[in-house]
């Protein structure tokens, strides 16, 4: 292998590369290794599929990338002389490929990763990579004999090594930089450089010899004719990136399922229904049918048995009304149908009256026969206002004294409903306080620049024992009105505190917690005084909370706001400005807010990238707030291709939404850090 043979009998020979081939085999590796990266960066996102799975796939697009980009770099090499593959090791020398990758891939995502990790890692791809070009050059069938040279078969070797440990190292250390198409781009360039630096050192270290007397042929002047290269090629672009493209498809499809759907009805859930009610388009009426007492359902038979009585229910709700109409399944006992720029009135609510005859009839159940008690509830609204308590007023009518579980169907009537509803949440909120029904979850907000965890936000729910979850759009606004957000979040800072000293004792770092701050109470005394003393009484530094307020809480009365907002500044406390860009005020007193975050509103991330008006107007507030010092923080992020234009977009974008992750009680979010960690 490594010895000259007898120079009596034999002469050496030597071939040509075509130029274009070999830039078309680095090129090969290079989109390798993009779909690799892309792979890998999938493996640490909150994925339907365990993070393996993507370790895998990007393990296999690695693994074939570095077979084709060898079997087409041989092809760039021309030599007078017939050539052929053996079939079975041809195939078999992609397994190193892809199993040292993989190996590779997983070692370089554990927790506790030092320098010999990537070193390690770095080796096992490095051998991988070797390992597949000479079992490859092992499977070559021609009429002549080769040699090694030692020095430079070892150097083909290392520089594998060395390279894929530096590949291995960007691919992990500086993980948070991929989503930059860029670097991600430059990151697959240097991977791709590894592999074909190898490739072609070890085409060094091979000398050819053939007899003295051998005649060569220009019949068979390539070792693979154009046509295999060709189809080395399309296959493996294919593959590659189908492979991307197909898995990134299932992925995201099965991720908004999730999020969107409902796992049993296979409706659209409560999720996607707000965020319809959100986008108003108008005349739109709601009806909501509540199905009384499922529970008893349960308890004489058993939880399948009332799965499949949900699943019937939502089978015949589906098939019973016109297309015109959205079904979703917002609570276990609840299904809404929206409709859109249809009906009147009075046609919405014979079809409802339709669904409870349908409703009336037994339903057959393994072979038991059910009668369900169930109302329902019909709100309209023509305009923003109405459109913004078009929930609330349904609700009004489903929890209202006078209701009877016999199929009727219900208007929404002012002078009946409203005041009842109102009444008993702004009542029922401080023993919600007591039970544990009002309770707290945390959504983190995450650097773009350093990948960190700058903060959470706090953020409140509410699972009421009648009314299930309400949105806290709808119970909010109530309690604002009654006068007992003062109360509730003189709560949430007694929470939020004593939960900051829990993270302390565990070490566990989550940075500021933001507050959300009703507008009324920023200019209250009270809210200095029972800051101050919640954070003596659990040793918390003022550094560790944001007060979050509300635009509309300046235009409200500017000069009052200042003052008060200056005084917390003075504390210590830092104040971010919420829902920027959703109040009216001017621009011109945002240089004299003494705040140090800006939050972008979700309603302007939406439609990001794909909206040029939107994507205009967020240019516009990053500059504004760049220009002002101040961090720029952006809600209701969902997608890559938002998060993209946000990097591409703002110097150090921190991001808050679904992206990363949904909002989560303490448990869930340490849970979810350590994940990250590792």
């Amino acid at each position: 292998m490594f010895k000259n043979p007898s120079s009596s009998n034999l002469i050496e020979l030597n071939g040509e590369y075509s130029i274009p081939i070999v830039v078309l085999s680095i090129i090969m590796s290079v989109i390798a290794s993009y779909t690799a990266l892309s792979m890998n960066e999938r493996a640490y996102k909150n994925s339907f599929f365990h993070r393996n799975f993507w370790l895998a796939l990007a393990s296999i697009a690695m693994g074939f990338g570095i077979w084709s980009m060898h079997f087409i770099g041989m092809s760039a090499y021309s030599l007078p002389v017939e050539m052929h593959y053996h079939k079975p090791l041809t195939i078999i020398s992609v397994i190193p490929a892809m199993l040292a990758s993989f190996i590779a891939f997983y070692i370089a995502s554990r927790s506790n990763r030092t320098y010999w990790t990537y070193v390690l890692a770095g080796s096992v791809m490095g051998i991988g990579i070797s390992s597949m070009h000479y079992l490859g050059m092992y499977a070559m069938e021609m009429d002549l004999f080769y040699t090694y040279d030692s020095v430079l078969f070892l150097t083909s070797i290392i520089i594998a090594i060395i390279v894929s440990v530096i590949a291995i190292y960007i691919f992990s250390g500086f993980r948070r930089f991929v989503v930059n198409r860029i670097i991600q781009l430059v990151t697959a360039i240097i991977m791709g450089l590894a592999v074909s630096s190898m490739h072609y050192t070890g085409m060094a270290a091979i000398t050819f010899y053939v007899p003295k007397d051998f005649i060569s042929s220009s019949m068979h002047m390539h070792m693979m004719d154009m046509s295999g290269v060709a189809i080395s090629v399309a296959i493996g672009m294919i593959v590659l990136l189908g492979t991307l493209l197909f898995s990134s498809l299932v992925d995201r499809y099965v991720e908004y399922r999730a999020n969107y759907f409902d796992v049993l009805t296979k409706l659209p859930n409560r999720r996607l229904f707000e965020q319809k009610l959100r986008k108003p388009i108008f005349p739109e009426h709601l009806a909501i049918w509540h199905l009384h007492d499922l529970e008893k359902v349960n308890r004489e038979y058993d939880y399948q048995f009332g799965d499949e009585l949900i699943q019937h229910v939502a089978e015949v709700l589906e098939l019973s009304t016109s297309k015109m109409v959205d079904l979703y399944r917002i609570e276990g006992n609840r299904f809404a149908f929206l409709t859109r720029d249809m009906y009147e009135e009075k046609q919405m609510q014979e079809e409802m009256e339709k669904v409870a005859e349908l409703l009336r009839q037994p339903f057959f159940i393994q072979n038991q026969e059910v009668t369900l008690q169930a109302t329902c509830a019909i709100s309209k609204a023509y305009n923003y206002e109405e459109a913004s308590s078009i929930y609330t007023n349904a609700l009004s009518v489903l929890n209202h004294p006078s209701v009877q579980y016999n199929h009727e169907v219900v208007m929404y009537d002012p002078s009946i409903h409203t005041y009842t509803f109102e009444r008993e949440i702004a009542d029922d909120v401080f023993d919600a306080m007591l039970k544990g029904e009002l309770y707290l979850v945390y959504q983190p907000k995450v650097s773009m620049q350093t990948n960190e965890i700058m903060g959470v936000e706090t953020l409140l729910r509410w699972n009421h024992p009648v009314y299930g979850m309400l949105s806290p759009g709808i119970f909010i606004p109530i309690l604002e009105n009654h006068d007992r957000m003062k109360d509730v979040t003189d709560w949430i800072i007694k929470l939020v505190c004593r939960q900051i000293s829990i993270w302390n004792v565990e070490g566990i770092p989550f940075g500021q917690v933001a507050i959300n701050i009703p507008g009324q109470y920023v200019t209250s005394p009270r809210l200095l005084d029972v800051l101050k003393q919640t954070l003596n009484d659990y040793d918390i530094r003022p550094a560790q909370l944001e007060l979050e307020i509300t635009e509309t809480t300046f235009v409200k009365n500017i000069a009052e706001a200042m003052r008060a907002v200056s005084v917390l500044r003075q504390e210590g406390f830092s104040v971010a400005l919420d829902d920027f860009g959703t109040g009216v005020s001017s621009l011109s007193y945002l240089k004299q807010m003494p705040i140090s975050t800006l939050k972008i509103d979700k309603s302007f991330i939406d439609e990001i990238p794909h909206s040029q008006k939107d994507s205009s107007i967020i240019q516009a507030i990053i500059r504004l707030g760049e220009s002002l010092d101040l961090a720029v923080v952006f809600e209701g992020v969902e997608t890559k291709e938002q998060v993209e234009f946000l990097v591409a977009t703002c110097k150090d974008p921190i991001i808050q939404g679904y992206y990363f992750s949904k909002p989560m009680i303490p448990e869930e979010l340490k849970g979810w850090r350590n994940k990250d960690v590792e």
